[in-house]
């Protein structure tokens, strides 16, 4: 995992790319290559956190891919260290030409500079790439601006990635991504219910900051800490409706066939296939029953596919 730090601590002189790249979909990668191939500096992503809008609006932006996750994926790409710059209001009120001084210049100290098309920066977001352009070649500095890249259904974007989570659409997010969507939690202790009914689930405490698909149950793929192979699993994501319908929404996990005593550890689970909503039933015994089938289904459509899990942070 290529290490995560501040401006001040990076390793200088850069070849910085600088954006977001959350969910690092073709796009985003494209812009990264500009500085991991023949880099005059440390090849090196630099991103804001929080995520400006956030700060300005009060937005709460989850997001598909946490720093942690992020640096072991940029690792892959080349890349040797993530950059997080603080974002507050008075960064927010730097104008253009200020940033790129003080920040890009002065304390990065970039030899290159690749973004989007669309990127925008500076007070008010009035500096572009044209403004980054003019302001960087002043210095010196080479600056790479990539095109925004398309598929048939229209342009790579983090937002068509979180649409196709939301509905449940796994492989739509997994062709965007150009991998799985993950995500990881530690397991904490439940009520025991779903033990009571002879379906024992690993409740899951994930990070808040952190995009999950659309409720309802899922066939899944889960590992173990960073060991072993990936286990068939069914995953509930949301409330329980019949159990407790006041209860908040909870990622539940059992894992098929195993008995495994797991709290305190930790899962990486990979979602594969939506097999339904959300439902209520009249008692537990049809939960249970329900449960029993999800299962059956799960174990078909995993038996169908390999996987191979590799640890994300």
């Amino acid at each position: 995992m290529i290490p995560l730090c501040t401006p001040e601590q990076a390793h200088t002189p850069t070849a910085l790319a600088l954006g977001s790249f959350d969910g690092l979909h073709a796009g985003h990668r494209h812009v990264i290559e500009a500085v991991a191939k023949d880099a005059p500096g440390v090849p090196t992503v630099v991103s804001f956190w929080p995520h400006p809008r956030e700060v300005l609006y009060g937005e709460p932006r989850l997001r598909l891919d946490l720093p942690t996750e992020k640096s072991c994926l940029l690792a892959q790409l080349g890349i040797e260290q993530l950059v997080l710059v603080p974002f507050d209001r008075s960064l927010a009120a730097l104008s253009a030409e200020t940033f790129v001084n003080q920040m890009l210049i002065s304390t990065l100290k970039a030899r290159r500079i690749a973004v989007g098309a669309n990127f925008r920066f500076g007070r008010n977001r009035e500096g572009d790439t044209n403004t980054l352009q003019q302001l960087a070649t002043a210095a010196g500095i080479e600056v790479m601006v990539s095109p925004i890249l398309e598929d048939n259904k229209g342009r790579m974007s983090s937002s068509r990635i979180r649409s196709a989570l939301s509905e449940g659409d796994l492989q739509t997010a997994k062709a965007l991504m150009g991998r799985p969507y993950r995500f990881r939690g530690r397991i904490v202790r439940g009520r025991g219910i779903g033990q009571t009914m002879g379906w024992p689930t690993a409740n899951l405490q994930v990070d808040g900051r952190k995009f999950l698909p659309g409720l309802g149950v899922y066939a899944a793929w889960a590992c173990i800490d960073k060991e072993g192979t990936p286990l068939p699993a069914v995953m509930n994501l949301g409330p329980q409706p019949t159990v407790d319908p006041t209860s908040p929404s909870a990622v539940e996990v059992h894992l098929l066939d195993q008995q495994l005593d797991l709290e305190g550890r930790e899962l990486l689970v990979e979602p594969v296939q939506r097999l339904r909503g959300q439902q209520r039933f009249a008692n537990l015994e049809a939960l249970s029953n329900q449960i029993g089938h999800d299962a059956e289904l799960a174990r078909s459509i995993l038996s169908s596919r390999q996987v191979k899990i590799e640890d994300q942070a």
